[in-house]
């Protein structure tokens, strides 16, 4: 059986002893071509090739980003028989993809586990989606002057008002306060600082806090036959349950989310601190159950159109990319084979 490995080199629990011992774990039984990313983008480019040369089984080797990137490659044209069966061995801070199909958290385990699967024909289909924005930029996610920073995000949503094609994403998407919090962190780690969970908790708490749009909400969600909601700051769009991590720490604010059905959606309109902190402990609950005035949730969505009257940020599975006024995706049920 060939197995292209997509290695991630700058993955945060990867090294190069880890990444060998990995190698070696897969060559025992699998025919191995290793291939590391080098790029933004690399992934999907090295999948798209996989496809076309009939690779049996392509593997990841990182975080949640470069799961992301060789979805987005494996389905370039589509779902369909052409597509080898995807499996995930956990290499970055969270892993939220791998741990919902219920991979182990240490990449040796994980790789044992992924040999047992193969020999045994263990795989499923599951759902995922895909997410088009709309007055997209790529503006740097921190400015040190937040004037410049909104300058620049209006500046890019002028120059590109249209939606962009579609993009696969494999556990969540969103727009707004989330993606923001998100772009923070990056830009810490991208000027060297390591991600954990303290950091996202230190930025979501001044983002909060410190941050124009939970007092002035500039978003608006549109359902299929329903009336639009206004007045959001965060809205979340899941595929699977927990929607992340902090550690061990389970973060749930869609506890019903599922491959085996369509999206779930957590969003939350104007919110003082006292009120949101409840939120808070309410998603770390064992049982989560967020409810309250301005909590919008839905389940088993075909499709969701976000809608913001500035520019927000957005992400997709933990991916900060830029601002956009817009976001609309979509459900797509059986569209990838994984290795469970």
């Amino acid at each position: 059986m060939r197995a292209l490995v997509v290695a991630n080199p700058a993955a945060t629990t990867t090294n190069r002893r880890l990444r060998d011992r990995v190698l070696a774990g897969l060559a025992d039984q699998l025919e191995v071509e290793l291939a590391q990313t080098t790029h933004r983008g690399h992934g999907a480019e090295l999948a798209r090739k996989a496809c076309a040369e009939g690779v049996d089984v392509v593997v990841t080797l990182g975080g949640d980003g470069t799961v992301n990137e060789v979805v987005n490659g494996l389905l370039h044209d589509g779902p369909g028989g052409h597509v080898p069966p995807l499996a995930v061995v956990p290499g970055g801070s969270t892993n939220v993809f791998a741990r919902a199909l219920g991979r182990a958290r240490d990449p040796l385990a994980a790789t044992t586990e992924v040999l047992d699967s193969l020999r045994a024909g263990r795989t499923r289909r599951i759902s995922l989606a895909t997410a088009s924005a709309r007055g997209a930029s790529s503006a740097p996610a921190r400015l040190p002057d937040p004037a410049l920073a909104q300058a620049a995000a209006d500046a890019g949503a002028a120059a590109h008002p249209e939606w962009t094609e579609p993009r696969w994403f494999v556990f969540s998407a969103g727009l707004g306060f989330d993606a923001d919090v998100i772009g923070r962190v990056e830009a810490h780690r991208a000027r060297g600082r390591r991600s954990t969970g303290l950091l996202y908790v230190q930025e979501a708490t001044g983002a909060f806090v410190l941050g124009r749009d939970r007092r002035d909400p500039a978003m608006s969600a549109q359902l299929p036959d329903e009336p639009t909601v206004d007045g959001l700051f965060l809205c979340l769009v899941s595929n699977v349950s927990p929607w992340t991590y902090l550690g061990a720490r389970a973060v749930n604010p869609t506890p019903d989310a599922s491959f085996d059905s369509g999206l779930d959606v957590f969003a939350l309109g104007r919110t003082g601190i006292v009120r949101m902190l409840h939120h808070v402990r309410e998603v770390f609950a064992a049982r989560p159950d967020v409810r309250g005035d301005g909590v919008h949730r839905w389940h088993d969505l075909a499709e969701l159109t976000l809608t913001a009257r500035r520019p927000q940020g957005w992400q997709l599975d933990g991916d900060h990319l830029g601002t956009a006024t817009g976001l609309r995706v979509r459900h797509v049920p059986d569209a990838l084979t994984v290795v469970v």
